[in-house]
């Protein structure tokens, strides 16, 4: 059973956590504790409801008073929850092609991870919000294999429930061969498979490639393969079999292997809040014998720790 950290409040009333919020933000001292006791306990559709009373309320918007009175990453956490799932990844990935170094691994975690109607509604939220196409974006800020793989996954064609046995066999001698010969043309029909088959189509493919190959397909990618190309294609293969793993795995390198990279941590709490975090936070700590909990505590502090271990909502039984 797949599930998130945060819920609908029940006996939600948005005009007065509207009210509660100009309060906090508008006293001399901004309160920063109520700013995370309701934007952290309300879902993404309440904290729209919330911004819209608050516009009615005040005349202004809520992010921009949240950005004038916040700093740092804790701002980035409470920005982050007021938009909606699709504008919070047009956000991310904007960023990540626009900034003054493209983030390679922001643009592998959201395009591998998202399903075909994810994708769609979220080149819509990037047109929308930045009068730009995702697609031309990534075609002109990224190269080579790299590029083709994302672009091929930003057009959300993956098919959707179909599985062929039959199929799989070929589809997993194709892979065999990719690995083996390394050609460009043997890259473009690895990542044609890796990005349009189903993901039940993907299992049996897998399944396939190791009774062929004797070695697991993510080994074998490793092995052949280098740079931004092989990270995102272990990240489709990841995915496929096990989405909470994936993010995990991520979660578990940004806090440890970069010394904290916020960026992703953020990220990743917010977009997978509503939809597999408590898986997350399962795989985590079976993988890595500490809990997610425990090492955001470790890593973070003040009111950004105590809004990473809000939208966390682990336990003191989970430290």
């Amino acid at each position: 059973q797949i599930q998130g950290t945060i819920f609908p409040t029940p006996n939600f009333n948005p005009i007065m956590d509207a009210q509660l919020l100009g309060g906090a933000l508008q006293g001399i001292s901004c309160e920063k504790d109520v700013l995370i006791d309701i934007l952290t306990q309300r879902c993404n559709s309440q904290r729209l409801m919330i911004a819209e009373a608050y516009r009615d309320m005040y005349g202004r918007d809520l992010i921009t008073d949240l950005k004038e009175n916040l700093s740092h990453h804790f701002k980035e956490v409470m920005v982050g929850l007021m938009y909606p799932p699709a504008s919070y990844d047009a956000h991310e990935l904007w960023h990540a092609l626009k900034g003054a170094d493209t983030e390679e691994k922001c643009l592998i975690d959201i395009l591998a991870s998202r399903s075909n109607m994810e994708i769609f509604q979220m080149k819509e939220a990037y047109l929308m919000q930045y009068n730009n196409d995702l697609q031309q974006d990534i075609d002109s800020e990224t190269s080579g294999h790299f590029r083709d793989t994302l672009m091929n996954l930003a057009q959300g064609t993956r098919m959707e429930g179909y599985a062929d046995p039959f199929t799989a066999a070929q589809d997993a001698m194709t892979l065999w061969e990719a690995c083996q010969q390394k050609t460009g043309e043997h890259k473009n029909m690895l990542q044609m498979i890796l990005c349009n088959k189903s993901y039940q189509q993907l299992w049996m493919v897998f399944q396939e490639f190791q009774n062929i190959s004797g070695q697991d397909i993510v080994d074998a990618i490793n092995e052949c393969y280098d740079g931004y190309f092989q990270e995102l294609l272990v990240a489709i293969v990841l995915c496929v079999r096990d989405k909470p793993s994936y993010f995990a795995y991520r979660l578990y390198n940004a806090i440890h292997d970069f010394g904290f990279h916020n960026k992703t941590v953020i990220r990743i709490l917010i977009a997978r809040s509503e939809i597999d975090l408590m898986n997350i936070r399962q795989r985590y700590k079976e993988r890595y014998g500490k809990s997610l909990f425990h090492d955001i505590k470790h890593f973070a502090s003040g009111h950004y720790e105590s809004a990473l271990l809000a939208i966390c909502a682990g336990d003191a039984e989970d430290y």
